[in-house]
C-alpha cells in the first residue's frame, strides 16, 4: 500500500478522501489554490501545498503544478476524486510519466470512454444498448440541426467530452436549437477545452440509473448495484439513492452484466459508473448514456448498502491488489441529498458568501468540505456538502433524511436544505414515481420570510440593546417610554420578498401595524428561543453586520435591518435596469449602448460555479448604459445596463 497519496481535488470530496487514507495508516497531501487557502481540506490533510491562484484553470486544473507538488512532497500516487482533472487523460498520462500512480483507470480506459461519442461506439460494439441519435466526431451546426431533423424533437444535445450536465441542452422545438448549440459549444469549450457535441433522442419520462462498477488489475470486474438519480435540476442530479426503487432483481441482473461488459471492453480497473436512461413507461428497457471513469460525487448511497469503501477499495486496485468478492449482496436503503449554495425560489441561482456557523445532523453520515469561516464564492461547483440516511427500507430512510436535513443548518450562505425537505415529501417521491423532469415540472418553490422570524429578529436586537450589569439605570432601558406612556421599540426588516415594520410593547409584538401578538424571547450563546403567539420555536443564530440569519427546520433566514428613515424600496415601472442575479463573471455581451431592444431579448451572459445564466432585456425600449464588459467579475444585484423605455427617449 502506498504510504503518501496527494489528492488533486478541493471541498467535501478531498475531506472524504483525506478521512479513508487516514483510516488506512496512509498520510494525506492536499493541494490548495489561494481561494482555499483556509479550507477544511488543507487544515485536515497531513500536508497542504499551495497551487496557484483562485482560478480553477491557473491551480486545480493545472497539471504541471499538481505533478510537481506531487514529486515534491513524495507522494507516490494521485487520487483525482471527481471534476476538474478527475477524467483528463492527459492528467492521467502526465502522473505515469512522472511514475506516479493515477488512482484510477488506465489511460486506455479513460480515453474509449471519456469521449461520448468514442464510448458510444465501443459499448455497441460489445452489445449494449445506446440512445437512438448521432455520435459522428466533428459534426458542424449545420450537422446537428439535420440530424434533430432526422431525429425528432425533443432532443438532447450533450458535450463529447466532460460530464456532470455541463452543456447539456434539451431541445423541444426546432426554433430554439440554433442558440442552444451555440450555448452548448461555449458551456463545453469553457468546461472542459473540447467543444464537440452529439446529439441523442431524449426519451420521453426518462429514468436516470446508473451501475457502480469495480474492476482490478487482475482480469476481475464486479457490479455492486444501481443507484437511482432520477431527481435533478439543470442535469445536476440533486438526491440519489439505491437501490432504485424501479428494477426488479431480474432487471438489476440484466444491466449490471451489461455495465460490467462494457466495464470489460476497455480493460476498467477501478471503480467506475456505467449511466443508463430508462423509461418511466417501459421500465425493462434500458440505453447507455455514459461511463464515468472515476469516482460518483453520489457513491455514499452504494457505500451505506454494501458496507464497502469504495476509496479504499480504488486505493487498493491502484496498488495492485486482487478484488476478494465475486459480488456485493444490498443490504437495506440509502439516499443521499446534496447541499448546494443556491436559491431554489430564485430558479436554482447560485448564492455566495462567507459561512458563519455550520450545524450538522447527527444519526447520519455527513460529507462537508465547509466550515465557519469558508468563503463561498463563484470559482467552483456551488454543492457544499451531502447528507445520506440508510434504513432497512425506504420509506424509513427518506423519513430519517427529511429529520436530518431538518436539523442541519448553514448560517451566511442561503442553500437548497429547506427545498430538499420539500422535495422529499413530494407524493411523487414518497411512491417511486421519479423521472428526470419531476423537479422541473414541479410549481416553482417559495420561501416567503414568515412572521415568526421577524418578531424573533426585533426581539433579539431588543435583547441586545438592554444593559447588563449588577446595577441598570432605569433609563438606559431601551422601552420607548416617554410622557404619557410607552411608544415601545420599533424596527424595520427586509428579508426575502417582504419588508417590514416591527413594533415592540411590553409584551407584545405587531408586525406592519397588524393586531399586537403575546412574544418573548431569550438568548443563550447562539441559541435563540421565542414564544409567539402560543408556539414556541427554536433558531440557530449568527449576525454579520446589520443581517441576523437565523435557521430552524431545515429553514434559513436573512433578516436585514434598515434605517426607519429610509424609504421603501419598491421596484419601478419606468424603467429597466438590469442587474445580476447572482456574483460571477460575464461570458459575453449581446448588445451594445444605442442598441434597441425588445423585452426578453439577450443582452448578456452570467456564468457563475459553472452555470451560465441569460441576462434579458426587461422592458422595449433602447440600451442607454452597459456597465461590464466581457470577463468581468460582478456582485449579486451589481448593475449591468439600463434599458430605457422608447418613450422615455422620445
Amino acid at each position: 500500500m502506498f504510504q503518501r497519496v496527494l489528492i488533486a481535488n478541493r471541498g467535501e470530496i478531498a475531506v472524504r478522501i483525506t478521512r479513508t487514507l487516514a483510516r488506512m495508516g496512509v498520510r494525506s497531501i492536499a493541494v490548495y489554490s489561494d481561494a482555499d487557502a483556509d479550507a477544511r481540506h488543507v487544515l485536515e490533510a497531513d500536508t497542504a501545498v499551495r497551487i496557484g491562484p483562485a482560478a480553477a484553470r491557473d491551480s486545480y486544473l493545472s497539471i504541471p503544478r499538481i505533478i510537481e507538488a506531487a514529486v515534491a512532497t513524495g507522494a507516490e500516487a494521485i487520487h483525482p476524486g471527481y471534476g476538474f482533472l478527475a477524467e483528463n487523460v492527459d492528467f492521467a498520462r502526465a502522473c505515469e510519466e512522472a511514475g506516479l500512480v493515477f488512482v484510477g483507470p488506465p489511460v486506455g480506459a479513460i480515453e474509449a470512454m471519456g469521449d461520448k461519442i468514442r464510448a458510444k461506439q465501443t459499448v455497441m460494439a460489445a452489445g449494449v444498448p445506446v440512445v437512438p441519435g448521432r455520435t459522428e466526431p466533428g459534426m458542424t451546426d449545420d450537422d446537428l440541426v439535420a440530424a434533430a431533423a432526422e431525429i425528432g424533437f425533443p432532443v438532447l444535445i450533450k458535450p463529447s467530452a466532460g460530464g456532470g450536465g455541463k452543456g447539456m441542452r434539451l431541445v423541444g422545438e426546432a426554433a430554439g436549437l440554433a442558440a442552444a448549440i451555440e450555448s452548448a459549444r461555449r458551456e463545453a469549450r469553457g468546461s472542459f477545452g473540447d467543444d464537440t457535441l452529439l446529439i441523442e433522442r431524449f426519451v420521453q419520462r426518462p429514468r436516470h440509473i446508473e451501475i457502480q462498477v469495480l474492476g482490478d488489475k487482475h482480469g476481475n470486474v464486479i457490479h455492486l448495484g444501481e443507484r437511482e438519480c432520477s431527481l435533478q435540476r439543470r442535469h445536476q442530479k440533486i438526491i440519489e439513492e439505491a437501490p432504485s426503487p424501479l428494477l426488479t432483481e431480474d432487471m438489476r441482473a440484466r444491466m449490471g452484466a451489461s455495465a460490467v461488459d462494457a466495464a470489460r471492453a476497455v480493460g476498467y480497473t477501478g471503480a467506475g459508473t456505467v449511466e443508463c436512461i430508462v423509461s418511466a413507461d417501459r421500465p425493462d428497457e434500458f440505453f447507455f448514456m455514459e461511463m464515468n471513469t472515476r469516482l460518483q460525487v453520489e457513491h455514499p448511497v452504494t457505500e451505506l448498502v454494501t458496507g464497502l469503501d469504495l476509496v479504499e477499495w480504488q486505493l487498493r486496485v491502484a496498488a495492485g491488489e486482487a478484488l476478494t468478492m465475486t459480488s456485493v449482496p444490498l443490504n437495506g436503503h440509502a439516499v443521499e441529498a446534496r447541499v448546494y449554495a443556491e436559491d431554489p425560489s430564485r430558479d436554482f441561482l447560485p448564492t455566495g458568501g462567507v459561512v458563519l456557523d455550520v450545524v450538522e445532523p447527527t444519526g447520519v453520515r455527513v460529507d462537508s468540505g465547509v466550515q465557519a469561516g469558508t468563503v463561498v464564492g463563484s470559482d467552483y461547483d456551488p454543492m457544499l456538502a451531502k447528507v445520506i440516511a440508510w434504513a432497512p427500507s425506504r420509506a424509513e430512510a427518506l423519513g430519517r433524511l427529511s429529520s436530518a436535513l431538518a436539523d442541519t443548518a448553514l448560517l451566511g450562505v442561503g442553500t437548497n436544505v429547506a427545498y430538499l425537505r420539500d422535495l422529499l415529501a413530494d407524493p411523487d417521491v414518497v411512491a417511486g414515481r421519479l423521472d428526470t423532469q419531476l423537479v422541473s415540472r414541479r410549481k416553482p418553490f417559495e420561501q416567503s420570510t414568515p412572521d415568526h422570524v421577524f418578531a424573533a429578529a426585533a426581539l433579539d436586537e431588543l435583547i441586545a440593546l438592554r444593559p447588563r450589569g449588577p446595577v441598570v439605570d432605569p433609563w438606559d432601558v431601551p422601552s420607548g417610554w416617554r410622557v404619557g406612556g410607552s411608544a415601545g421599540f420599533t424596527v424595520r426588516f427586509d428579508s426575502g420578498d417582504r419588508q417590514v415594520t416591527v413594533r415592540v410593547v411590553g409584551d407584545s409584538v405587531s408586525i406592519d401595524g397588524g393586531a399586537p401578538v403575546k412574544a418573548s424571547a431569550s438568548v443563550d450563546g447562539s441559541q435563540l428561543r421565542l414564544t409567539y403567539d402560543g408556539r414556541t420555536y427554536r433558531y440557530r443564530l449568527a449576525k454579520s453586520g446589520s443581517v441576523l440569519w437565523l435557521a430552524s427546520d431545515g429553514f434559513t433566514w436573512a433578516v436585514a435591518e434598515h434605517s426607519l428613515l429610509e424609504e421603501s424600496t419598491g421596484s419601478s415601472t419606468e424603467g429597466g435596469p438590469v442587474t445580476s442575479p447572482m456574483p460571477g463573471t460575464v461570458l459575453v455581451v449581446k448588445a451594445a449602448t444605442g442598441d434597441r431592444v425588445s423585452a426578453g431579448a439577450p443582452l448578456l451572459v452570467v456564468e457563475a460555479m459553472k452555470m451560465e445564466h441569460t441576462i434579458t432585456a426587461p422592458v422595449d425600449g433602447v440600451l442607454t448604459e452597459l456597465h461590464v464588459q466581457a470577463g468581468q467579475q460582478v456582485a449579486l444585484n451589481q448593475p449591468l445596463a439600463l434599458v430605457t423605455p422608447e418613450e422615455k427617449q422620445e
